[in-house]
């Protein structure tokens, strides 16, 4: 009898797991294992509401091995050390994983596999959470693509989908757990500020599974134009289950296809083709890190390293975190925020752009606190959507494009609906006044909200002026 490791990282999933799928075809008996090293992504060690998330996840992988005769491993690190040491204890000959992208990840892992190979241990490490590894899609001069538009259009037509792997239907026994609970790790916070968490998310294989049905059947005829709509459920609401590997793009791209050709009606596809495309966006932000390991650190864009941010005001940076700007559909978003661990994207556009460009605040403060207060915190996403937004990214807004959050509100929020959701102070104010209250005195007199921090016009020309200070070069 032959026995093998599964490493699983995020990829917390039975269902479309390379890794898993491979293990099991060549061995008698699988060994699930996870390895708790958060040191070993240094600097971007997981935040808090990853950590929340992470708990549950883990939580719920176990409880799905064991309906099916196995039960999940939990050890914690140094990892090489560690799997060389469960390799000895099961008598295992093969460790299997699925790939993660980030750089000091993808280091570690490549001196793991070598370790593993030099003694007599078969390492094998697969594809299972990207449509295309980042060094797949390349343009017609073999370089790494700066803008989305050519790189989806390329990486679409070389889309080939394929049905999902199937989930096993039972597993051998591990054996003797002598491994750590995942209480042990410590994942959950000391201060109850994930009150909400429970009520808007439900973590693991079978929660991405529902929400993802639920997309499909009721926002995905909408999605291409609710999707831009904060007031609406007109999102998938994927993303932390696609970060943790709890569901798969390519268990999203069959069914879509499927579900498109099962329909044939417009809508339909409009909406499944404009998800995939937000999907792409994912895959272009893994491409952009993998060929640019320094996004995370530094502006793609070198120009913006001359670029003279304001000096740090940490009390504005407070403010900010806490949705006290005075500006509505900013502190409505950045309460959501703290509330649930996500806000819409739509919103979070805004508030990077408030962050960076009126309050010319460096988007590293930015990027930090979506680290650790974002469910779905991902380090090539995150790096990438504030890049774009502060427009320093290699395919970005451009710094002169400011949003205006009132306007903004007005047409993506249109009777308030989002803002008086999440700033109870506004409650009661009228549609006409609910995105610039400050318009009105009397207002802000009797529900207490703060006037904006800033005068939305005079910042706005501040910052483009310090955009024409910049030296005069190719962007790219």
């Amino acid at each position: 009898m032959t026995s093998a490791l599964i490493w699983f990282r995020r990829d917390l999933r039975l269902a479309d797991n390379p890794a898993l799928t491979a293990a099991l075809e060549s061995h008698d008996r699988v060994v699930p294992v996870y390895i708790h090293a958060a040191d070993e992504e240094s600097p971007w060690v997981p935040g808090a509401a990853s950590r929340w998330w992470l708990h549950h996840s883990l939580k719920a992988l176990d409880a799905d091995l064991c309906k099916r005769g196995s039960q999940l491993r939990i050890a914690c690190g140094p990892t090489l050390q560690t799997l060389q040491r469960l390799v000895k204890e099961s008598a295992a000959t093969a460790v299997y994983w699925n790939r993660l992208y980030e750089p000091t990840i993808t280091a570690r892992d490549k001196q793991i596999k070598q370790s593993l190979i030099d003694t007599g241990i078969d390492a094998r490490s697969f594809k299972a959470n990207l449509l295309f590894e980042p060094w797949e899609i390349r343009s017609g001069q073999e370089r790494p693509y700066r803008v989305f538009t050519p790189f989806w259009r390329k990486a679409r037509s070389q889309l080939q989908v394929r049905p999902p792997l199937p989930a096993p239907d039972t597993l051998d026994s591990p054996g003797n757990d002598q491994g750590l609970s995942v209480d042990d790790l410590e994942l959950l916070p000391s201060i109850g500020w994930d009150s909400q968490f429970h009520d808007v998310w439900k973590p693991g294989e079978g929660g991405a599974s529902e929400a993802f049905e639920d997309f499909i059947e009721s926002g995905l005829p909408e999605y291409a134009s609710d999707r831009d709509r904060p007031d609406r459920q007109g999102t998938s609401r994927l993303s932390a289950h696609l970060h943790f590997g709890e569901i798969s793009p390519m268990q999203i791209a069959w069914a879509l296809e499927e579900r498109v050709q099962q329909a044939g009606d417009s809508a339909r596809t409009a909406g499944a083709e404009s998800f995939l495309r937000e999907i792409g966006w994912r895959e272009f932000s893994q491409h952009l890190l993998f060929n640019f390991p320094h996004m995370p650190e530094r502006n793609l864009n070198p120009r913006f390293d001359e670029f003279h941010w304001a000096a740090e005001d940490r009390a504005a940076i407070r403010r900010w975190q806490q949705g006290r700007t005075g500006i509505p559909i900013i502190d409505a978003g950045m309460r959501e925020l703290w509330a649930t661990g996500t806000l819409h994207n739509r919103v979070r556009m805004l508030a990077a752009s408030f962050l960076t460009k009126n309050l010319r605040q460096h988007w590293h403060h930015g990027q930090r606190w979506f680290w650790d207060t974002l469910v779905d915190a991902d380090l090539a996403n995150n790096a990438q959507g504030w890049q774009w937004t502060a427009g320093c990214g290699v395919d970005a807004s451009p710094y002169f494009r400011i949003f205006n959050p009132v306007t903004q509100g007005e047409k993506f929020d249109p009777l308030g609906n989002y803002v008086r959701r999440w700033v109870a102070e506004l409650d009661t104010v009228s549609t006409a006044l609910i995105h610039h209250p400050w318009t009105d005195p009397d207002v802000l007199q009797a529900t207490g909200y703060p006037a904006p921090m800033v005068d939305l016009s005079a910042s706005r020309t501040t910052a483009l002026q310090a955009y024409q200070d910049l030296p005069k070069a190719d962007e790219t």
